[in-house]
């Protein structure tokens, strides 16, 4: 049941995911089948930078006893760090940047979501980690930095000005 849901909103939404997320952990909190999930994604247009991103996984006993049957709550933690030479690829400058990662965390209307933004001033890329829902916004977010400054950084197009 741990990505049943999951795989659920993948099949019916067919949507596009920008990055794939591959578990590398797994850590049991309770009697009742929860988990914390850890997973690590790579921007699929910065090459040498990898997050990990963490977030509950409701068990089958806490989805009988509490209802809510086909939703995960909206938690999530993010750190993104280089992990190898970074080169940056065509990447959208504007404030909201850019969608990197995406995977439903209900049956239809909610996701969780990574986004980048390239923040010039200080040479730095954000990641971004929320949720997001057809009716109401969450207010719960995690945010990591990978800073650029001084390091070697290669930009296919040139490094904006």
């Amino acid at each position: 049941m741990k990505r049943f849901a999951a795989a659920l909103v993948a099949a019916a939404s067919l949507a596009a995911t920008p990055s794939i997320a591959e578990q590398v952990g797994e850590v049991g909190v309770d009697w009742t089948g929860n988990d914390i999930i850890i997973e690590a994604i790579t921007d699929p247009e910065v090459a040498g930078v990898t997050c990990h991103i963490s977030y509950f996984d409701r068990g089958v006993i806490d989805r009988v006893t509490k209802g809510n049957w086909f939703e995960d709550p909206s938690d999530s933690s993010i750190a993104c760090r280089q992990t190898g030479p970074i080169t940056i690829n065509e990447i959208d400058l504007d404030e909201d940047g850019e969608e990197v990662f995406n995977q439903g965390i209900s049956l239809i209307w909610k996701q969780q979501v990574v986004n980048r933004i390239y923040d010039k001033k200080n040479d730095t890329l954000i990641y971004l980690s929320h949720s997001r829902q057809v009716q109401e916004g969450s207010a719960k977010m995690s945010i990591s930095s990978v800073p650029l400054y001084g390091q070697t950084v290669t930009w296919t197009k040139g490094k904006p000005q």
